[in-house]
């Protein structure tokens, strides 16, 4: 990601003054994290950019803040207009317009409950879209099961998926490595498996045993260590989702899949593997 340069120098003299322990690398470092976490509340860079420096620089015009930022005057405009709209920035009458960030706070909380809002008009909405859908004439000859699959990207949508996946009466089966099922452990994903009536787990050697503390050791096994422990995938019924794995991609990806074959393989692969595997003990 490249790093803002323009925004970084200019805060030195202010920013270094204050704290001498403060070095610019270090205050470039703070940008450049900030800019991510702030893409995931659905800024695009740009408009990070543009926030973060009315955020820390005040009330600005909009040709300061092209001249600053260096983006397309087109844009600047565009992307004040946006943030507007999100209610993360606000403008002021005067000529010319100026225009500051609303404080960090309360403009994430802002965003936050506008997501709150959208959904809750997207359930409020899926009631009618399916009463409206059943009044649509369906062929009734006889449907053929076929064998389908889903890229899924980013941890929201697999974590949607996988707990889809939990709403059965059958077994299933997991495994993967203590950063695998750390993440599980931060959602209700391992609740819901604490729920289900049976299921097994193969883990990598742990240090995290807190993660399993709610399940049922029995169910649990700890795989070999020349096992490679970039393996992790979730077999249910005639389903499996499994992750793939690149280390080169910021967000995580999955594969979700019915298919008869890739399912009998990974079934039969954590069979054999569960075999080889030592029993867990959560000291």
């Amino acid at each position: 990601m490249p790093r803002n340069g323009n925004m970084v120098t200019g805060m030195k003299s202010v920013i270094v003054e204050e704290n001498q322990d403060l070095s610019l690398d270090n205050i470039e470092k703070s940008f450049e994290k900030i800019q991510i976490e702030l893409e995931k509340f659905g800024l695009s860079a740009n408009q990070s950019k543009v926030y973060m420096f009315l955020g820390k620089y005040g009330t600005k015009t909009a040709s300061e803040i092209n001249q600053a930022l260096k983006i397309p005057r087109t844009e600047t405009y565009h992307i004040l207009s946006t943030l507007q709209n999100k209610g993360i920035v606000s403008a002021m009458f005067g000529h010319p317009v100026k225009f500051t960030a609303i404080e960090i706070t309360n403009a994430m909380t802002q965003i936050i409950n506008s997501e709150k809002q959208k959904i809750k008009k997207l359930e409020n909405q899926k009631t009618s879209l399916i009463k409206l859908w059943e009044t649509i004439p369906i062929r009734t000859n006889e449907e053929k099961v076929e064998e389908k699959f889903q890229m899924l990207q980013g941890e929201n949508q697999i974590n949607s998926k996988i707990n889809e996946m939990m709403n059965t009466q059958e077994e299933v089966l997991m495994i993967g490595n203590e950063k695998d099922f750390a993440n599980f452990y931060h959602t209700n994903i391992l609740d819901n498996v604490n729920e289900l009536k049976k299921f097994k787990i193969l883990t990598t050697s742990t240090k995290t045993n807190y993660v399993y503390e709610n399940l049922n050791n029995d169910n649990i096994k700890v795989l070999p260590e020349q096992i490679a422990n970039n393996l992790c995938f979730i077999v249910k019924d005639n389903e499996v989702l499994f992750y793939l794995k690149n280390n080169s991609k910021k967000e995580s990806t999955a594969m979700w899949t019915n298919s008869s074959a890739m399912n009998y393989s990974k079934k039969l692969l954590f069979e054999e593997l569960w075999k080889k595997s030592m029993e867990f003990k959560n000291e």
